[in-house]
Order: C-alpha cells, then sequence, then structure tokens
C-alpha cells in the first residue's frame, strides 16, 4: 500500500480509531496485547496490500530471528550460541542475496569468464524484488547481533518482536529501527496525545507536500532530461542533476515524514531518518544527516568492529572505502550504487583523516558568508554524486557529466517545459526557505504553532493542500521501494 495513495487514506483512519478505542476499555487488563494485535495485523494487511505472496517471507524472515535470538541467549555453550547466531545470519544474507544480487552476479560472472574465453550463460531469476527486503532484514540483523554480543536480551514475547519488525509506517522504507528503541515502546501503555496527533499530522502534512508537489513533479522532468541527456545541453543536464537531488530528497525524507508522523499518532516515536541535510557544509556532515538510521548501522555494524578511528590511517581509508560501498551495494545491484558509494567515501576520507576540527563564528557576517558558501559547495558536490545514482550505468553517469562540462553552448536550457520547470523551481526555492525556518523543529509546520492569527494559520494549511491536490500526478512509487 503506497503512502500516497487513496487506500492508505482510508486504512490510517480506521486503524487510528480502533487503536485509540481499545485504549478505552478501561477495565481491560489486555489493552496493550490488544492493541498491538490490531496494529500487526494492519501491518500485514498493509504489506499483503501489495503483493500477499510476500507476506509469507516476511513471517518467516521474522519467526527465524525471534527463534534465533531465544537460541542465543539460552545457548549453554558459545559453540551452541556461534551455530545460532551465524546460522540466523547466514539466511537472512542468503535471502536478500538471492532477491536482491543473484542476477547481478550471474550476469557479471558470465562477462568475467567470457573475458577469458570461457562461455557462460547466465541463470536469471525472474521474481520480483519484495518490497522492504533489505529494511526489514537490517531490523532482523541487528537484533540477533545485538543479543549475540549480549547487548540486550531476547524479546520473549513473539508478538512484540513481530510488530518491531514489521510496524506498518516503518516497513517497506524505514527507518531502520533498533530493538532497544522500539519494543519498550510497544510494550507501555499508551496515553493519547493531543499535542503528539497534531504534531504528527504536521509531519504528515509535510511529507506529502514534499513527495507529491516536489518529488514527483521534479521527476517529470529528470526522466525527460536523463533520458535524452545525450541531445541536451549543459544547463539543461544541469537542471536535471539538481531536479533529482530533490527528487530523491522530497521522495525519501518525505516518505520519512509520513512514516515518523503516522507513527506519532499511536503514540511511537521512531528515529529521525533525516536532518535537512542539504544545510550541510561538507559531504561529512551530509552523511551525518542523510538517511542517519542506515548510516548509524553501518558504522556499529561494519565501520567500528573493522576498527573504526581507532586504527591507523590506511585502516582508516580502507575501514570508510568498505562502509561506503557496502553502503552503495545495499542500494542496488548495479554498478552505479557501487561508484556512487565509493566516490562518496573519496570525498569523506580528507576530513574523516584530518585532526583538525574547523571552527567558524557563525555570529560574524564572514562565517556566514562562509558557511553559506560552504552549504552551496556541498549541495553541488552531493548533486554531482547523484548523477551515478540516478543513471542506469555507469558510462551514462560518465557521459552525462561529460556532456555537463562541455555543451555550454547555449545558456538557456532546451528541454520541453522550460516555463513550468522555471515554475517548480520557485516553489523549490519557497519550499527551502520553510525548511530552513522549521529547522530547528522536527518539521518545519510546528513553526505554525506561534500564529496568534487562526485564520492565518489554517489559511496556510490549506495552501499546503490544495498545492498537493492540485499538483498530485497519481500514485508513483517511492524510489526506495526498490530498496
Amino acid at each position: 500500500m503506497l503512502f500516497n495513495s487513496i487506500s492508505f487514506l482510508i486504512f490510517l483512519p480506521i486503524v487510528y480509531g480502533l487503536y485509540w478505542w481499545i485504549q478505552s476499555w478501561e477495565n481491560f487488563k489486555h489493552t496493550i496485547s490488544v492493541q498491538n494485535i490490531l496494529l500487526l495485523i494492519a501491518s500485514y494487511f498493509f504489506y499483503a496490500y501489495w503483493n500477499i505472496w510476500f507476506l509469507g517471507l516476511l513471517i518467516f524472515s521474522t519467526s527465524l530471528d525471534y527463534f534465533s535470538g531465544l537460541k542465543i541467549e539460552n545457548s549453554a555453550t558459545n559453540q551452541h550460541k556461534k551455530i545460532w547466531f551465524w546460522l540466523s545470519i547466514s539466511i537472512n544474507l542468503g535471502l536478500l542475496g538471492i532477491f536482491k544480487y543473484f542476477n547481478f552476479i550471474s550476469i557479471n560472472l558470465s562477462e568475467l569468464l567470457g573475458n577469458f574465453g570461457w562461455t557462460y550463460q547466465p541463470m536469471l531469476l525472474l521474481i520480483a524484488l519484495p518490497i522492504g527486503i533489505s529494511f526489514y532484514t537490517f531490523h532482523g540483523l541487528s537484533y540477533v547481533i545485538d543479543i549475540y554480543h549480549d547487548k540486550i536480551k531476547a524479546e520473549k514475547n513473539i508478538l512484540n518482536y513481530s510488530l518491531f519488525v514489521c510496524f506498518f509506517p516503518l516497513l517497506v522504507a524505514g527507518p531502520i529501527e533498533r530493538a532497544q528503541h522500539l519494543i519498550p515502546q510497544l510494550v507501555q501503555r499508551k496515553v493519547f496525545n493531543r499535542a503528539k496527533t497534531i504534531n504528527g499530522l504536521q509531519q504528515m502534512l509535510w511529507g506529502f507536500f514534499k513527495k507529491i508537489v516536489i518529488a514527483d513533479n521534479c521527476a517529470v522532468f529528470v526522466n525527460q532530461i536523463f533520458s535524452d541527456y545525450e541531445n541536451l545541453n549543459s544547463s539543461s543536464l544541469f537542471i536535471g542533476a539538481i531536479f533529482f537531488s530533490f527528487q530523491i530528497y522530497g521522495d525519501f525524507s518525505g516518505y520519512t515524514d509520513i512514516a515518523l508522523g503516522a507513527a506519532r499518532l499511536f503514540g511511537i516515536e521512531l528515529f529521525n531518518n533525516f536532518s535537512y541535510p542539504y544545510f550541510s557544509k561538507s559531504i561529512n556532515e551530509f552523511w551525518k544527516r542523510w538517511h542517519i538510521s542506515l548510516t548509524s548501522w553501518f558504522r556499529d555494524y561494519i565501520y567500528i568492529p573493522m576498527g573504526g578511528n581507532r586504527v591507523n590511517p590506511i585502516r582508516k581509508i580502507i575501514n570508510t572505502i568498505v562502509v561506503f560501498l557496502v553502503s552503495g551495494f545495499w542500494h542496488g545491484a548495479n554498478w552505479t550504487y557501487i561508484s556512487w558509494g565509493f566516490l562518496n567515501s573519496i570525498f569523506i576520507l580528507p576530513k574523516t583523516l584530518s585532526q583538525k576540527k574547523q571552527s567558524i563564528d557563525s555570529n560574524k557576517m564572514a562565517g556566514k558568508v562562509v558557511g553559506a558558501f560552504q552549504m552551496l559547495l556541498t549541495f553541488l558536490t552531493v548533486s554531482i554524486l547523484w548523477v551515478f545514482f540516478r543513471s542506469k550505468t555507469v558510462y551514462d553517469a560518465l557521459k552525462y557529466l561529460q556532456n555537463l562540462v562541455y555543451k555550454w553552448d547555449s545558456i538557456l536550457p532546451d528541454f520541453n517545459g522550460r516555463k513550468s520547470a522555471l515554475v517548480l523551481s520557485i516553489i523549490i526555492f519557497v519550499f527551502m526557505i520553510f525548511e530552513w525556518i522549521g529547522k530547528s523543529y522536527n518539521c518545519p509546520l510546528v513553526f505554525t504553532n506561534s500564529f496568534k492569527n487562526k485564520w492565518l494559520k489554517w489559511g496556510f494549511y490549506y495552501a499546503i493542500i490544495f498545492s498537493i491536490l492540485y499538483f498530485y500526478r497519481g500514485n508513483d512509487q517511492f524510489i526506495y521501494f526498490q530498496f
């Protein structure tokens, strides 16, 4: 089920109403359990609405990690503990590898052997990639790893654990939660909080605006420009790269806003996955603000176990590159994602290796100018790197960037719909102003709480709702559903 669909707008109020109606059963001892059963059934329905057959895979993965966690914790010997740990890890990564990477590995193996004169017909699996498999697999992996290293206790209640993995707001595109953060919230008695409900709706509304008004409309021009990049001039390609930066940000952070807001309606707080990343002053800072749950996952379960920063410079370089290569490969079975991950690691290394901490006095005008320049430079760098993420092949990405540099035969763009692109650019500019104003909040719309004039406040909300309805283009998939 898509967040930006009529089905979800019917589904959510029904689940929300039933959830808080159950809460009103004051003399009932099992209110929390019934609420969690409701959320689990709703979550399974939410997932099965897309493809009921892959629901079985989700339940299998959940059951595997639940029972593995219990076996690891109750193992009498270290040997038994390791057996259950590696069994869970192997099956999880094996399933992820089969569904997501089998065809990629098979095709590349065929090409590699062909270079040595050997003929190998690649085996291909004609099967769809289960939505959200990378996300719910990482939920289970972190849970099992933490139990193995005695950081957490295994959850005895299978209902609570299943809901931790399958809670519908985060099920298909994150954020990637940790058991020690989410499970305690699931077992607590909830008290309806009007302020949290309003805040949740505000964040959802801003998420819908990001997705429908910004991302989906940027996608129209991005698709056109990237599919015809060989025939367009540099200014068009520059606009294409910039629009894709806002498309992927509006799409993924918009999804996250809707997810966090929806969870808050049920009294549950999820990890904040984005912290206004396009206001970063370096690539290093960008990765502390973008897809935070994934970045912290790789830091805790790959980078730190490899030695992290507590190693010599050569090892630190290797650790950083490995983490970003894995991050790129996690995003998709294509050399473009691997190249994108590698290039990000190269841009991050100078500051990672440097021991100096740059200090800028933001209260002085010079400091503000330097800070603004750093933000612009970081944004442009990220936008260039996104070209690899968006392109079909590495060759296409390199050719795109080559044309971007050398085809300045005209300053004016030469793609169709330039007037509409100009209107969209103005909307994006206004959007970023609101992001800047509201950057100290979990959602920019929170700043409207200070409006004393209720007509101004509601007029602002209605303007956003009208723009969402006006620019709505249909039930387009979220970009990160493919991961």
